[in-house]
């Protein structure tokens, strides 16, 4: 057959307008392609991509961990095989193809984001130049299915932040021409200062928030584009929009690649090169017009009025629903590949890339921008970026600065107010806040860390990818970013329990009293920020540090049992607990030089033998005040440590996460 599917609008009873798909004669056709060809003689293009037989395959497990026999067992799993295409400048090519087919696998593998877990192969030329694996990152940029985003940030302080993390021998005024300019050419200047918007608040449309995704890695000035699924979620006009945005930029002398599920038949026409993936081998791969002669040629046309994307995907799907059906899906799966790779068009790909790699005037490998700053000003950017973001969160900072004052209303209803006698539980009712103060605090910052963290790692994972920085730079970030909101609002707590309750009037042990509450907040919610470096589920890690916090203070605390009566095992352990540290200072910084009454005439059994505070210090925990300087420091060591901690935690992550 030597006519092609070609959508038409046509006017219906001069009112209505509908679609189908009608013959275009073998004249239109020819001028179309002559077209391609006299545009292509023009000149050379500027920059080609080739990829050449790239194979992955993974190693899996047969079965579920419960089922051990088959746990036992192992089977190689072939992702892609040998898929090989070529594409030059100025062309956008769509890769279509059903779920589990190889899309987003192969866009993995070309840009450098392959897991360590499986065996990759083959070879990708730019310009004719074979690119090492560690160049792969270095020349593409790669837009991710999900849009991650800071939620609370304008469209281009988003952008801002972002070149400023890329660019560094440029003045602020370029970096802003250069985000002005990016916005204009994905017409996002309209909403240049609205924010992003999130779950809790609305911000930009679902389209605004794709096309900054692009734009973000635009910044670089990358020549080579790669997208997943990127009108994913997105209503049919609003995909239909971005795919054509994406072929305006792929005309101004770049190669950009996309993945996309279930394309409007309109977009027939945008795309370049369209390439049809099943069970990860490369089905077809052509321009548009040769794809409908390709199928027709092989026995299966297009009806009228249908989405040759939909019917060729369908062609060569394989249908799983039963063993007879998948084994005639496959079997015409393999028919179709077999043809197309002995056909004209695949020959034609395959010379294009020998021709590019004997070219004799190669231009050279268009990296993208690598003039990225020093750490110290990478951390900085971060950090400024985190500040705001967070700070215009006017909810979250409320209830950061409150939580703990929410709590400490309840501690100091149930008590009202500390008496000196022991008859009426002046050494009890002590001892209960102190354990209050320690125990409690840890859990606010482990709720903060759970609630604000996993949204800037799932954005530090996809930078850090784009080689913007390294994971432990944006740990650091929050974490200094967290340091005025808990040293105000632990001051806050103590403040109003302090001397609501009635503790030991003095300015300097409340200064002390806060400074020794601080360090456990704070160590709750750094601890969990390490431990959200290597757990991926937060419950796992909100249930982790709950039982870490539980354990400290059963092991160093010394309320439920006095360290000198332990077993020696935990004696040790207690030292690596900052609870002991803590409740020592406490204990010390309330106790000492505090005298007891001892109402006579209602006396409890025992209840008069303690009438000084030194009494508990050396009954329960002997040595401490001679200890407290020490304790302090010991106390304050934690936090480096865990510091220290952290960004091992966020290397592990670099080699745990790739995508």
């Amino acid at each position: 057959m030597n006519k092609f599917y070609s959508m038409q609008v046509e006017p219906e009873n001069g009112t209505k307008v509908r679609e189908s798909f009608k013959f275009v004669l073998e004249e239109k056709r020819d001028v179309w392609q002559n077209n391609r060809e006299e545009r292509s003689e023009q000149s050379e293009p500027s920059c080609c991509l080739s990829v050449s037989n790239i194979s992955y395959t993974v190693s899996e497990r047969v079965g579920p961990w419960w089922d051990l026999p088959s746990y036992r067992k192992r089977w190689t799993r072939q992702i892609l095989s040998d898929v090989s295409f070529h594409v030059d400048s100025g062309q956008i090519m769509g890769i279509l193809g059903n779920s589990g087919s190889g899309k987003t696998t192969l866009l993995d593998a070309i840009s450098g984001r392959i897991r360590n877990s499986g065996t990759l192969l083959g070879e990708i030329f730019v310009n004719g130049m074979k690119l090492k694996r560690e160049e792969y990152q270095d020349c593409f940029s790669y837009v991710l299915q999900s849009d991650n985003l800071l939620s609370y940030l304008t469209v281009e302080e988003t952008l801002t932040y972002t070149a400023q993390l890329a660019l560094r021998k440029h003045s602020a005024k370029t970096i802003k021409k250069k985000v002005s300019q990016v916005m204009a050419e994905l017409s996002l200047g309209h909403v240049a200062h609205s924010v992003i918007g999130g779950r809790v608040f609305p911000g930009i449309s679902g389209g605004e928030r794709r096309r900054v995704s692009i734009a973000s890695q635009l910044l670089q000035d990358p020549r080579v584009v790669l997208l997943d699924e990127p009108t994913t979620g997105l209503d049919s006009m609003t995909a239909n929009q971005i795919v054509v945005l994406l072929a305006e930029l792929a005309r101004r002398n770049r190669i950009v690649i996309v993945t996309i599920h279930q394309p409007r038949s309109e977009l027939f026409r945008v795309f370049s090169r369209i390439a049809i993936m099943s069970r990860g081998e490369l089905v077809f791969c052509g321009q548009p017009e040769e794809m409908v002669d390709f199928f027709s040629q092989c026995g299966y046309e297009c009806p009228e009025y249908c989405n040759p994307f939909d019917i060729y995907v369908d062609f060569t799907s394989v249908d799983t629903r039963s063993s007879e059906r998948e084994a005639a899906t496959f079997s015409r799966m393999q028919e179709i590949t077999s043809a197309y790779q002995k056909s004209s068009i695949y020959q034609s790909m395959l010379e294009k890339v020998q021709q590019s790699l004997q070219r004799a005037d190669k231009p050279a490998i268009p990296f993208k921008s690598k003039e990225s700053p020093s750490g110290a000003t990478k951390l900085e950017v971060l950090l400024r970026r985190t500040a705001r973001n967070l700070s215009r969160d006017r909810m979250g900072v409320l209830m950061r600065l409150s939580q703990n004052l929410i709590y400490g209303l309840f501690v100091a209803f149930f008590v009202m107010h500390l008496d000196n006698d022991v008859t009426k539980g002046a050494v009890q009712d002590r001892i209960g806040i102190i354990y209050q103060s320690i125990g409690a605090s840890p859990y606010t910052g482990m709720l903060n860390a759970v609630a604000l963290f996993p949204a800037l790692r799932a954005i530090s994972d996809q930078e850090s990818q784009d080689g913007l920085y390294s994971k432990w730079q944006m740990f650091l970030a929050y974490i200094f970013h967290i340091l005025p909101f808990s040293i105000l609002s632990v001051f806050i707590f103590t403040s109003f329990l302090y001397w609501t309750v009635g503790m030991h009037p003095d300015s300097l042990r409340f200064l002390c009293f806060s400074a020794v509450v601080l360090v456990p907040h704070i160590t709750g919610e750094l601890l969990t920020v390490v431990l959200l470096g290597v757990v991926q589920d937060p419950n796992m890690v909100n249930t982790g540090v709950a039982l870490l916090n539980i354990a400290g203070i059963m092991v160093g605390s010394g309320f439920l049992r006095s360290t000198q009566q332990m077993p020696v095992v935990f004696q040790w352990l207690s030292y690596l607990t900052f609870q002991k540290y803590s409740c020592e200072l406490l204990i010390v910084t309330e106790f000492h030089g505090l005298n007891f009454t001892c109402n006579i005439s209602k006396p409890l059994p025992g209840a008069c033998i303690i009438t000084q505070g030194s009494q508990i210090i050396d009954e329960g925990y002997p040595g401490a005040l001679s200890r407290y300087t020490l304790d302090f420091v010991l106390l304050y060591s934690f936090l480096p440590a865990l510091l220290l901690l952290g960004m091992i935690s966020f290397k592990i992550r670099d080699r745990l996460v790739r995508h």
